[in-house]
């Protein structure tokens, strides 16, 4: 009975996925100023990760910034979103750094003189403008902010075979506080 135990615990740590102990998510500050709402948030790697990105191995992490309206008695429904795709780059022997965000159709892509400019750029968002508070309803609203890192391209078969094999190497998430959007009269 004991050999079945540890069969079943070797299993559920094999294939569940990776805690994200020491990732954390500052913030997600929210300010309304104009009738537009702005988002500003930023990550904090673990040591192991960012010494991984200072060897060569390149992240991608999707940023996804989501609006949601609190409801009484129904769940809470979704209203817009905004995703970021962020890359990060380190050539150790060259010292280049390079970083790209996407969202939609516009990538940016930056080159930066030191590691610590790279990842400060990378891993922050300050004041994102998310929507106007002109094109939604009265209520009560937070914003969500979820990141994750997939793990290296694995093909597309393993994941149909594997469909218990975790793709992300992490994924965090954090909502802000409440605000009210008042009603424009």
């Amino acid at each position: 009975m004991s050999k079945l135990y540890t069969i079943f615990f070797l299993l559920i740590t094999l294939f569940s996925p990776v805690l994200s102990e020491g990732r954390t998510i500052t913030g997600p500050k929210v300010r309304l100023a104009n009738n537009d709402i702005f988002v500003s948030f930023s990550l904090n790697l673990e040591d192991k990760t960012i010494q991984e990105i200072k060897n060569g191995i390149d992240k991608e992490l999707k940023l996804y910034v989501d609006l949601f309206r609190i409801w009484k008695i129904w769940p809470n429904e979704f209203v817009l979103g905004k995703l970021y795709i962020r890359t990060l780059k380190a050539d150790p022997v060259k010292k280049e750094y390079v970083s790209t965000s996407s969202e939609g159709g516009t990538l940016v892509e930056r080159r930066f003189k030191s590691f610590e400019s790279m990842i400060s750029w990378a891993l922050s968002v300050q004041d994102m403008k998310l929507t106007n508070t002109r094109e939604i309803d009265p209520g009560e609203y937070f914003i969500r902010v979820t990141i994750e890192s997939r793990i290296r391209k694995l093909p597309p078969v393993i994941g149909y075979l594997f469909i218990f094999l975790s793709e992300n190497e992490f994924k965090i998430v954090k909502d802000s506080g409440i605000f009210v959007i008042e009603g424009t009269k």
